[in-house]
């Protein structure tokens, strides 16, 4: 990794399959290496605050944060993280999920970690490439910004 930019092959994206409950500690969770292309969208909602003191123009303040980690990964049912995300959707369950710029054992490596749940998982099959599926998750439950700690 460098210190001027960061490669997306160099970012992360972790599991567990126990949902939080409170600040993550780096200890136990899975690296899902299946995974490629991953898209991490956050956005804030917004409200209209506009009065007639803005001199014409409309006037904005964020309100609730909302998150969507999408990703594809090969259609691989012998693999553990494949199986585990397959269940979240199948019982409707949470996952934990961590989406870092790094390793997560790493200090100051951060990103955006919460439980989530499944809300899409779409299986595509190109006639002359491999068998992928397309995973949307949302946070669900726990969601904090976290930054890997020093040791």
């Amino acid at each position: 990794m460098s210190d001027n930019f960061t490669l997306g092959m160099d970012c992360k994206l972790y599991y567990k399959t126990t949902p939080l409950t409170g600040p993550p500690d780096g200890t136990g969770w899975t690296e899902l290496d299946n995974a490629k292309d991953v898209n991490l969208q956050q956005e804030n909602g917004e409200a209209d605050i506009t009065t007639r003191a803005n001199n014409g123009w409309r006037a904005t303040a964020t309100t609730l944060k909302e998150a969507t980690i999408e990703f594809e990964m090969l259609w691989k049912p012998s693999d553990a993280a494949f199986t585990a995300i397959l269940n979240a959707w199948l019982n409707a369950s949470e996952i934990a999920v961590a989406a870092l710029d790094g390793a997560i054992d790493e200090a100051g490596n951060q990103g955006l970690v919460s439980n989530c749940m499944v809300t899409s998982f779409t299986r595509n099959e190109p006639l002359e490439e491999a068998v992928t599926v397309s995973v949307t998750l949302k946070p669900s439950s726990y969601t904090t910004w976290y930054t890997v700690p020093g040791s």
